[in-house]
């Protein structure tokens, strides 16, 4: 049998109207806490895991992204399985991303970290 190729939830991306007010809701009243921040999303800590809330107020949808050790692998091998490439692979902060499908029209984000980590300051904020 061959390597999982999906390796953990990476973060439940959620887009939101106004960061500022999403921050108040998630942050201030809902209790997670902030791991970082950009000008249109910021991610919150889901503590029982690794996986991060992020709320953005970029123009893509909900999407629960899963990490894979790398994101034009894990196409290849998605596709040649009998998935689809819906779009991508593109350069995120953090790595590469791809929108691939499976045979029953499921979208799924694949997402890698070839790029490392984000960079913040101490108040979290990306430099």
């Amino acid at each position: 049998m061959s390597e999982a190729l999906i390796r953990k939830v990476d973060c439940l991306s959620l887009p939101v109207a106004d960061l500022e007010k999403a921050l108040s809701f998630y942050q201030d009243k809902l209790g997670h806490d902030l791991i970082w921040r950009s000008e249109t999303a910021a991610g919150l800590r889901l503590p029982d895991t690794d996986a991060e809330l992020v709320i953005h107020t970029e123009s893509r949808p909900q999407a629960a992204e899963l990490f894979v050790a790398s994101v034009s692998d894990a196409v290849e091998r998605f596709v040649n399985a009998g998935g689809s490439l819906f779009s991508g692979p593109f350069e995120v902060p953090i790595g590469q991303c791809a929108v691939v499908g499976d045979p029953w029209g499921n979208a799924l984000v694949l997402l890698d970290m070839s790029k490392g980590p984000l960079r913040t300051d101490e108040a979290g904020n990306v430099i």
